[in-house]
């Protein structure tokens, strides 16, 4: 196992209590984030229209739900019926957070962050990186979007949002069901009732949630060449590379197609160098997709990108696809 590995405290998704000091903090943090749901329920905070309808992708948990599989696949379907969509993100981990950016599929990592390029990558939709959500859906709109996909805003109120999908690990759910730092929510669980849409990501899911799967069918090599199926790696040992909010939900899809896998978590959005990834035995390496577009820079013929799809039900995509058509003037779909 990786030295850099997920640092989520053990009592957020365990049977321990979190010390006092993480629970005196959470008492402030939920006073801070209902103060300020208030204010904007008020209109002393105001929230601004995009012009076009918004449909924002987010979790009320801290870390890894699926977010940007799922960003991908709404994107892609927007793009099958019709719609001009682009996506407004934060562009966490770029070197200059503060300096708006578009991002294409060549942009590196360190400019545009791993999300966005991998969004950009599997998508081709404009993509735009701000911390103000609103001037990136504005730019995307003058660039002739007509629907703006938020990756991970669910908290940024100050963009008003049509259509709120929330993302649900279905292993991990809510945790301990605390706000941070004593758990890992970033509002209270009853926020996500409110959500237009609630997607569990596997796991089982409940009343009034849609399930998804992400199916993963093959292996890329980063050197260049055909690319596996992933079912070729079973009965092997294989070194499994993941950098992303939860680490266990790749590893074990790997080990559920027969692959011997030694585990290697690193800290989210983590920044790889070559050593990260000398492991001392010459076993080919799989990682994640998020992971692999950081590191084609030293790739070697041992590196494999594992790329998922997130799968729906199509009642799914038929019931947000019609929410959508009455958002647009005389209920006409994507020109």
């Amino acid at each position: 196992m990786s030295k850099l590995q997920d640092k989520t405290p053990a009592w957020w998704y365990g049977d321990a209590a979190p010390p006092l000091h993480a629970r005196l903090l959470a008492a402030v943090y939920g006073g801070a984030i209902a103060l300020r749901r208030r204010l904007f329920r008020a209109g002393l905070l105001r929230s601004r229209s995009a012009s076009v309808p918004v449909i924002v992708v987010g979790n009320v948990s801290v870390g890894g739900t699926g977010k940007t599989p799922l960003t991908i696949a709404l994107v892609q379907r927007l793009q099958a019926a019709g719609w001009q969509p682009g996506v407004a993100s934060r562009g966490y981990g770029r070197a200059d957070e503060v300096t708006p950016a578009w991002v294409e599929a060549q942009t590196p990592t360190q400019q545009g962050g791993d999300e966005p390029v991998l969004i950009a990558r599997r998508t081709g939709a404009k993509l735009r990186v701000d911390r103000n959500r609103n001037r990136a859906a504005r730019a995307l709109v003058a660039e002739g979007c007509d629907v703006v996909v938020c990756d991970d805003g669910l908290q940024h109120y100050a963009l008003r949002r049509d259509l709120e999908i929330e993302v649900i690990d279905g292993q991990r759910r809510y945790g301990n069901g605390r706000l941070m730092p004593a758990g890992p929510l970033r509002e209270p669980a009853e926020r996500g009732a409110e959500c237009d849409f609630r997607v569990v990501n596997g796991g089982e899911s409940g009343f009034g949630e849609w399930a998804m799967q992400l199916r993963a069918d093959g292996a890329v090599p980063l050197h260049g060449g055909r690319s596996r199926a992933l079912a070729s790696f079973s009965g092997q040992r294989v070194h499994a590379v993941a950098g992303i909010g939860n680490p266990q939900r790749f590893f074990d899809m790997l080990r559920a197609a027969g692959i011997g896998v030694v585990p290697h978590a690193f800290a989210d959005h983590h920044d790889y160098v070559r050593s990260d990834l000398e492991f001392g035995s010459e076993l080919p390496i799989l990682m994640t997709e998020k992971d692999a577009v950081k590191c084609a820079g030293f790739a070697n013929e041992w590196l494999y990108s594992v790329p998922v799809t997130a799968e729906l039900p199509e009642a799914f995509w038929a019931a947000l696809l019609q929410r959508l058509a009455k958002l647009k003037p005389n209920g006409v779909q994507g020109q």
